[in-house]
């Protein structure tokens, strides 16, 4: 799915009407639809409703959903800001049907004083923010900044229309400085702005922001911003298994990493890693770690394969694997190499690391301590890059010492920091935080919407390894599409683990055991909206487990 910029937006509504017939008011009506039902199905308790329109088509598409919530039987407070006599277009047209008779409560506000007597719409179970939307240019000011003040004092939910109003539609931010709407959740439509996917739009992270069609053709849907929606991806993951299928069609994962002894223990990373990998739906999957690391390895799943490597005095992989005939047997037969969990630094270490990349060929994808080895040798990434697909998973701090900076300036940037790095050196980067970023060497980048604060805990970047490795391995034709097939995967499986345990609480194992679920859920509802944050009241646990009892 491909984000659209401001101007971009509104080019794909004019080319709806003029090139493809789709009047502009038919939009509006389609919008206004899409919100009537979504404030009805996503807060089915609200009875009361109040509705702050502003004087443009954002405005419109409230005056009409304000409609379809009175015809529906809600009490409706409709509130203009602004005289209806400077309405013009489809938002007259708005204004008309509503007032025409009178659909609910209308009060038409002139001055922040009248807005200021008005306090008990305030007492309702619903606000739909619909004051200004994608053109609108910052700051809030006048009577919509007064709304923004005016509306803080109330408890109820607020629904905001398109964007919560303050919110420049082609910030990449997480934040910003300028006053804004709250907002409890967010309804776009045809395609999602950059806000949508970058910003932290709503007051908690499982909050909805969906994206509605309308009735824009996909002709008219066009963007050059190069950025696109990773969720998109999870249908490469959702097609039936052949029935004569076997393991040998998924590929072979080699994951390589541990450590045991005086420098420390790391058993669990490359486990957790091979065991995502598994999960992910590869056909096999050798852990490769230093000998005495092997039987805490292989306890963790039966179904893993073992490859015993030989240590240094302090438990890390020594140079001597990098014998020929070592790698030779080591690489025989493997599809995918995964590189790094738990490998800890020492000089040996990192020479083998070095040398394993550079005798291979297969895919790559690099994690964790040999991410801070090739930090040493970043030139080296292009020659690894040549002719098979590296993927690279940073966390910022590893991002920063990849790219030579500091870990301010990749998080002040990370968009630019990722597609200037993936680009320079031919690779593709997995920038990890919220909002993560699969930045690819052709220039696009793609960014994930899953994900929740509970992850921030050891073991997260080792399982996301594994499942880019595992889908890697499966889908060898669709790099781009299983990087971000998995990095989706990812934040959804641990966002319906959360459900069930707490931001506290969640290991990243227990993501791993909502990964079933999270391959079969459909981020485009049966009402044709599509998810980009939370989850629908049907994936719930809580909610399947009703479905299966009835």
């Amino acid at each position: 799915m491909q984000i659209l910029s401001a101007a971009e937006m509104q080019a794909c509504d004019r080319a709806s009407a003029e090139r493809f017939g789709v009047p502009a008011l038919e939009l509006m009506r389609a919008a206004s639809t899409a919100v009537a039902a979504f404030a009805q199905s996503q807060f089915p308790h609200a009875r009361r409703v109040t509705v702050l329109c502003g004087r443009g088509n954002n405005g419109g598409d409230g005056m009409m959903a304000a409609r379809r919530l009175a015809s529906a039987g809600l009490e409706v407070t409709t509130i203009l800001l602004g005289s209806p006599e400077s309405l013009k277009g489809d938002a007259a047209e708005a204004w008309r049907e509503l007032s025409s008779p009178a659909h609910g409560i209308i009060h038409v506000i002139h001055t922040a004083e009248e807005l200021s007597r008005h306090k008990d719409a305030l007492e309702t179970g619903l606000i739909i923010d619909a004051v200004v939307g994608t053109g609108f240019k910052p700051p809030l000011k006048g009577l919509a900044l007064a709304a923004q003040e005016w509306a803080k004092s109330s408890t109820a939910p607020v629904l905001a229309v398109d964007l919560p109003s303050g919110w420049p539609a082609d910030e990449t931010a997480a934040s910003i400085s300028e006053p804004v709407f709250a907002a409890d959740a967010v309804i776009t439509f045809t395609a999602p702005k950059p806000a949508h996917v970058f910003g932290q739009l709503t007051r908690r992270w499982d909050q909805p922001v969906v994206v509605a069609p309308i009735g824009s053709p996909m002709e008219a849907i066009v963007s050059s911003l190069g950025v696109e929606w990773a969720g998109a991806a999870l249908r490469l993951v959702q097609a039936p298994r052949a029935a004569a299928a076997n393991k040998g069609g998924f590929g072979h994962v080699l994951v390589v990493g541990g450590c045991l002894g005086s420098a420390g223990g790391k058993t669990g990373a490359p486990a957790m890693a091979a065991l995502a990998a598994l999960r992910a739906g590869a056909g096999l999957v050798t852990a490769a770690v230093p000998a005495p690391a092997l039987p805490l390895v292989a306890s963790f799943a039966p179904e893993l394969m073992t490859w015993p490597l030989v240590p240094t005095a302090a438990g890390q992989i020594a140079a001597v694997n990098l014998d020929a005939a070592k790698v030779e047997a080591l690489s025989a037969r493997k599809t995918v190499l995964a590189i790094g969990p738990g490998l800890g630094l020492s000089s040996e270490t990192s020479k083998f690391v070095r040398g394993l990349l550079e005798a291979t060929t297969m895919p790559a994808v690099i994690d964790a301590d040999a991410l801070n080895i090739l930090a040493a040798r970043p030139e080296q990434l292009a020659k690894l890059a040549r002719g098979r697909t590296v993927v690279l998973t940073p966390h910022p701090g590893e991002m920063a010492r990849l790219a030579g900076l500091t870990v301010a300036e990749v998080q002040a940037a990370r968009l630019e920091v990722a597609h200037r790095f993936a680009v320079h050196h031919r690779v593709t980067v997995v920038l990890k935080g919220s909002r993560t970023l699969i930045a690819h060497p052709d220039g696009r980048v793609a960014v994930n919407t899953t994900g929740n604060p509970g992850m921030a805990k050891g073991g997260s970047g080792d399982t996301l390894t594994g499942l880019v490795a595992g889908l890697l391995a499966q889908y060898p034709g669709e790099p781009a599409l299983a990087v971000e097939a998995a990095v989706y995967l990812h934040g959804l499986a641990a966002d319906l683990a959360v459900r069930e345990a707490d931001e506290h609480t969640l290991l990243a194992t227990d993501s791993l055991r909502q990964l079933a679920r999270a391959f079969h859920f459909e981020s485009r509802g049966r009402n044709g909206y599509v998810w980009l944050q939370g989850l629908p009241a049907q994936s719930s646990p809580v909610a399947a487990s009703h479905e299966a009892a009835q």
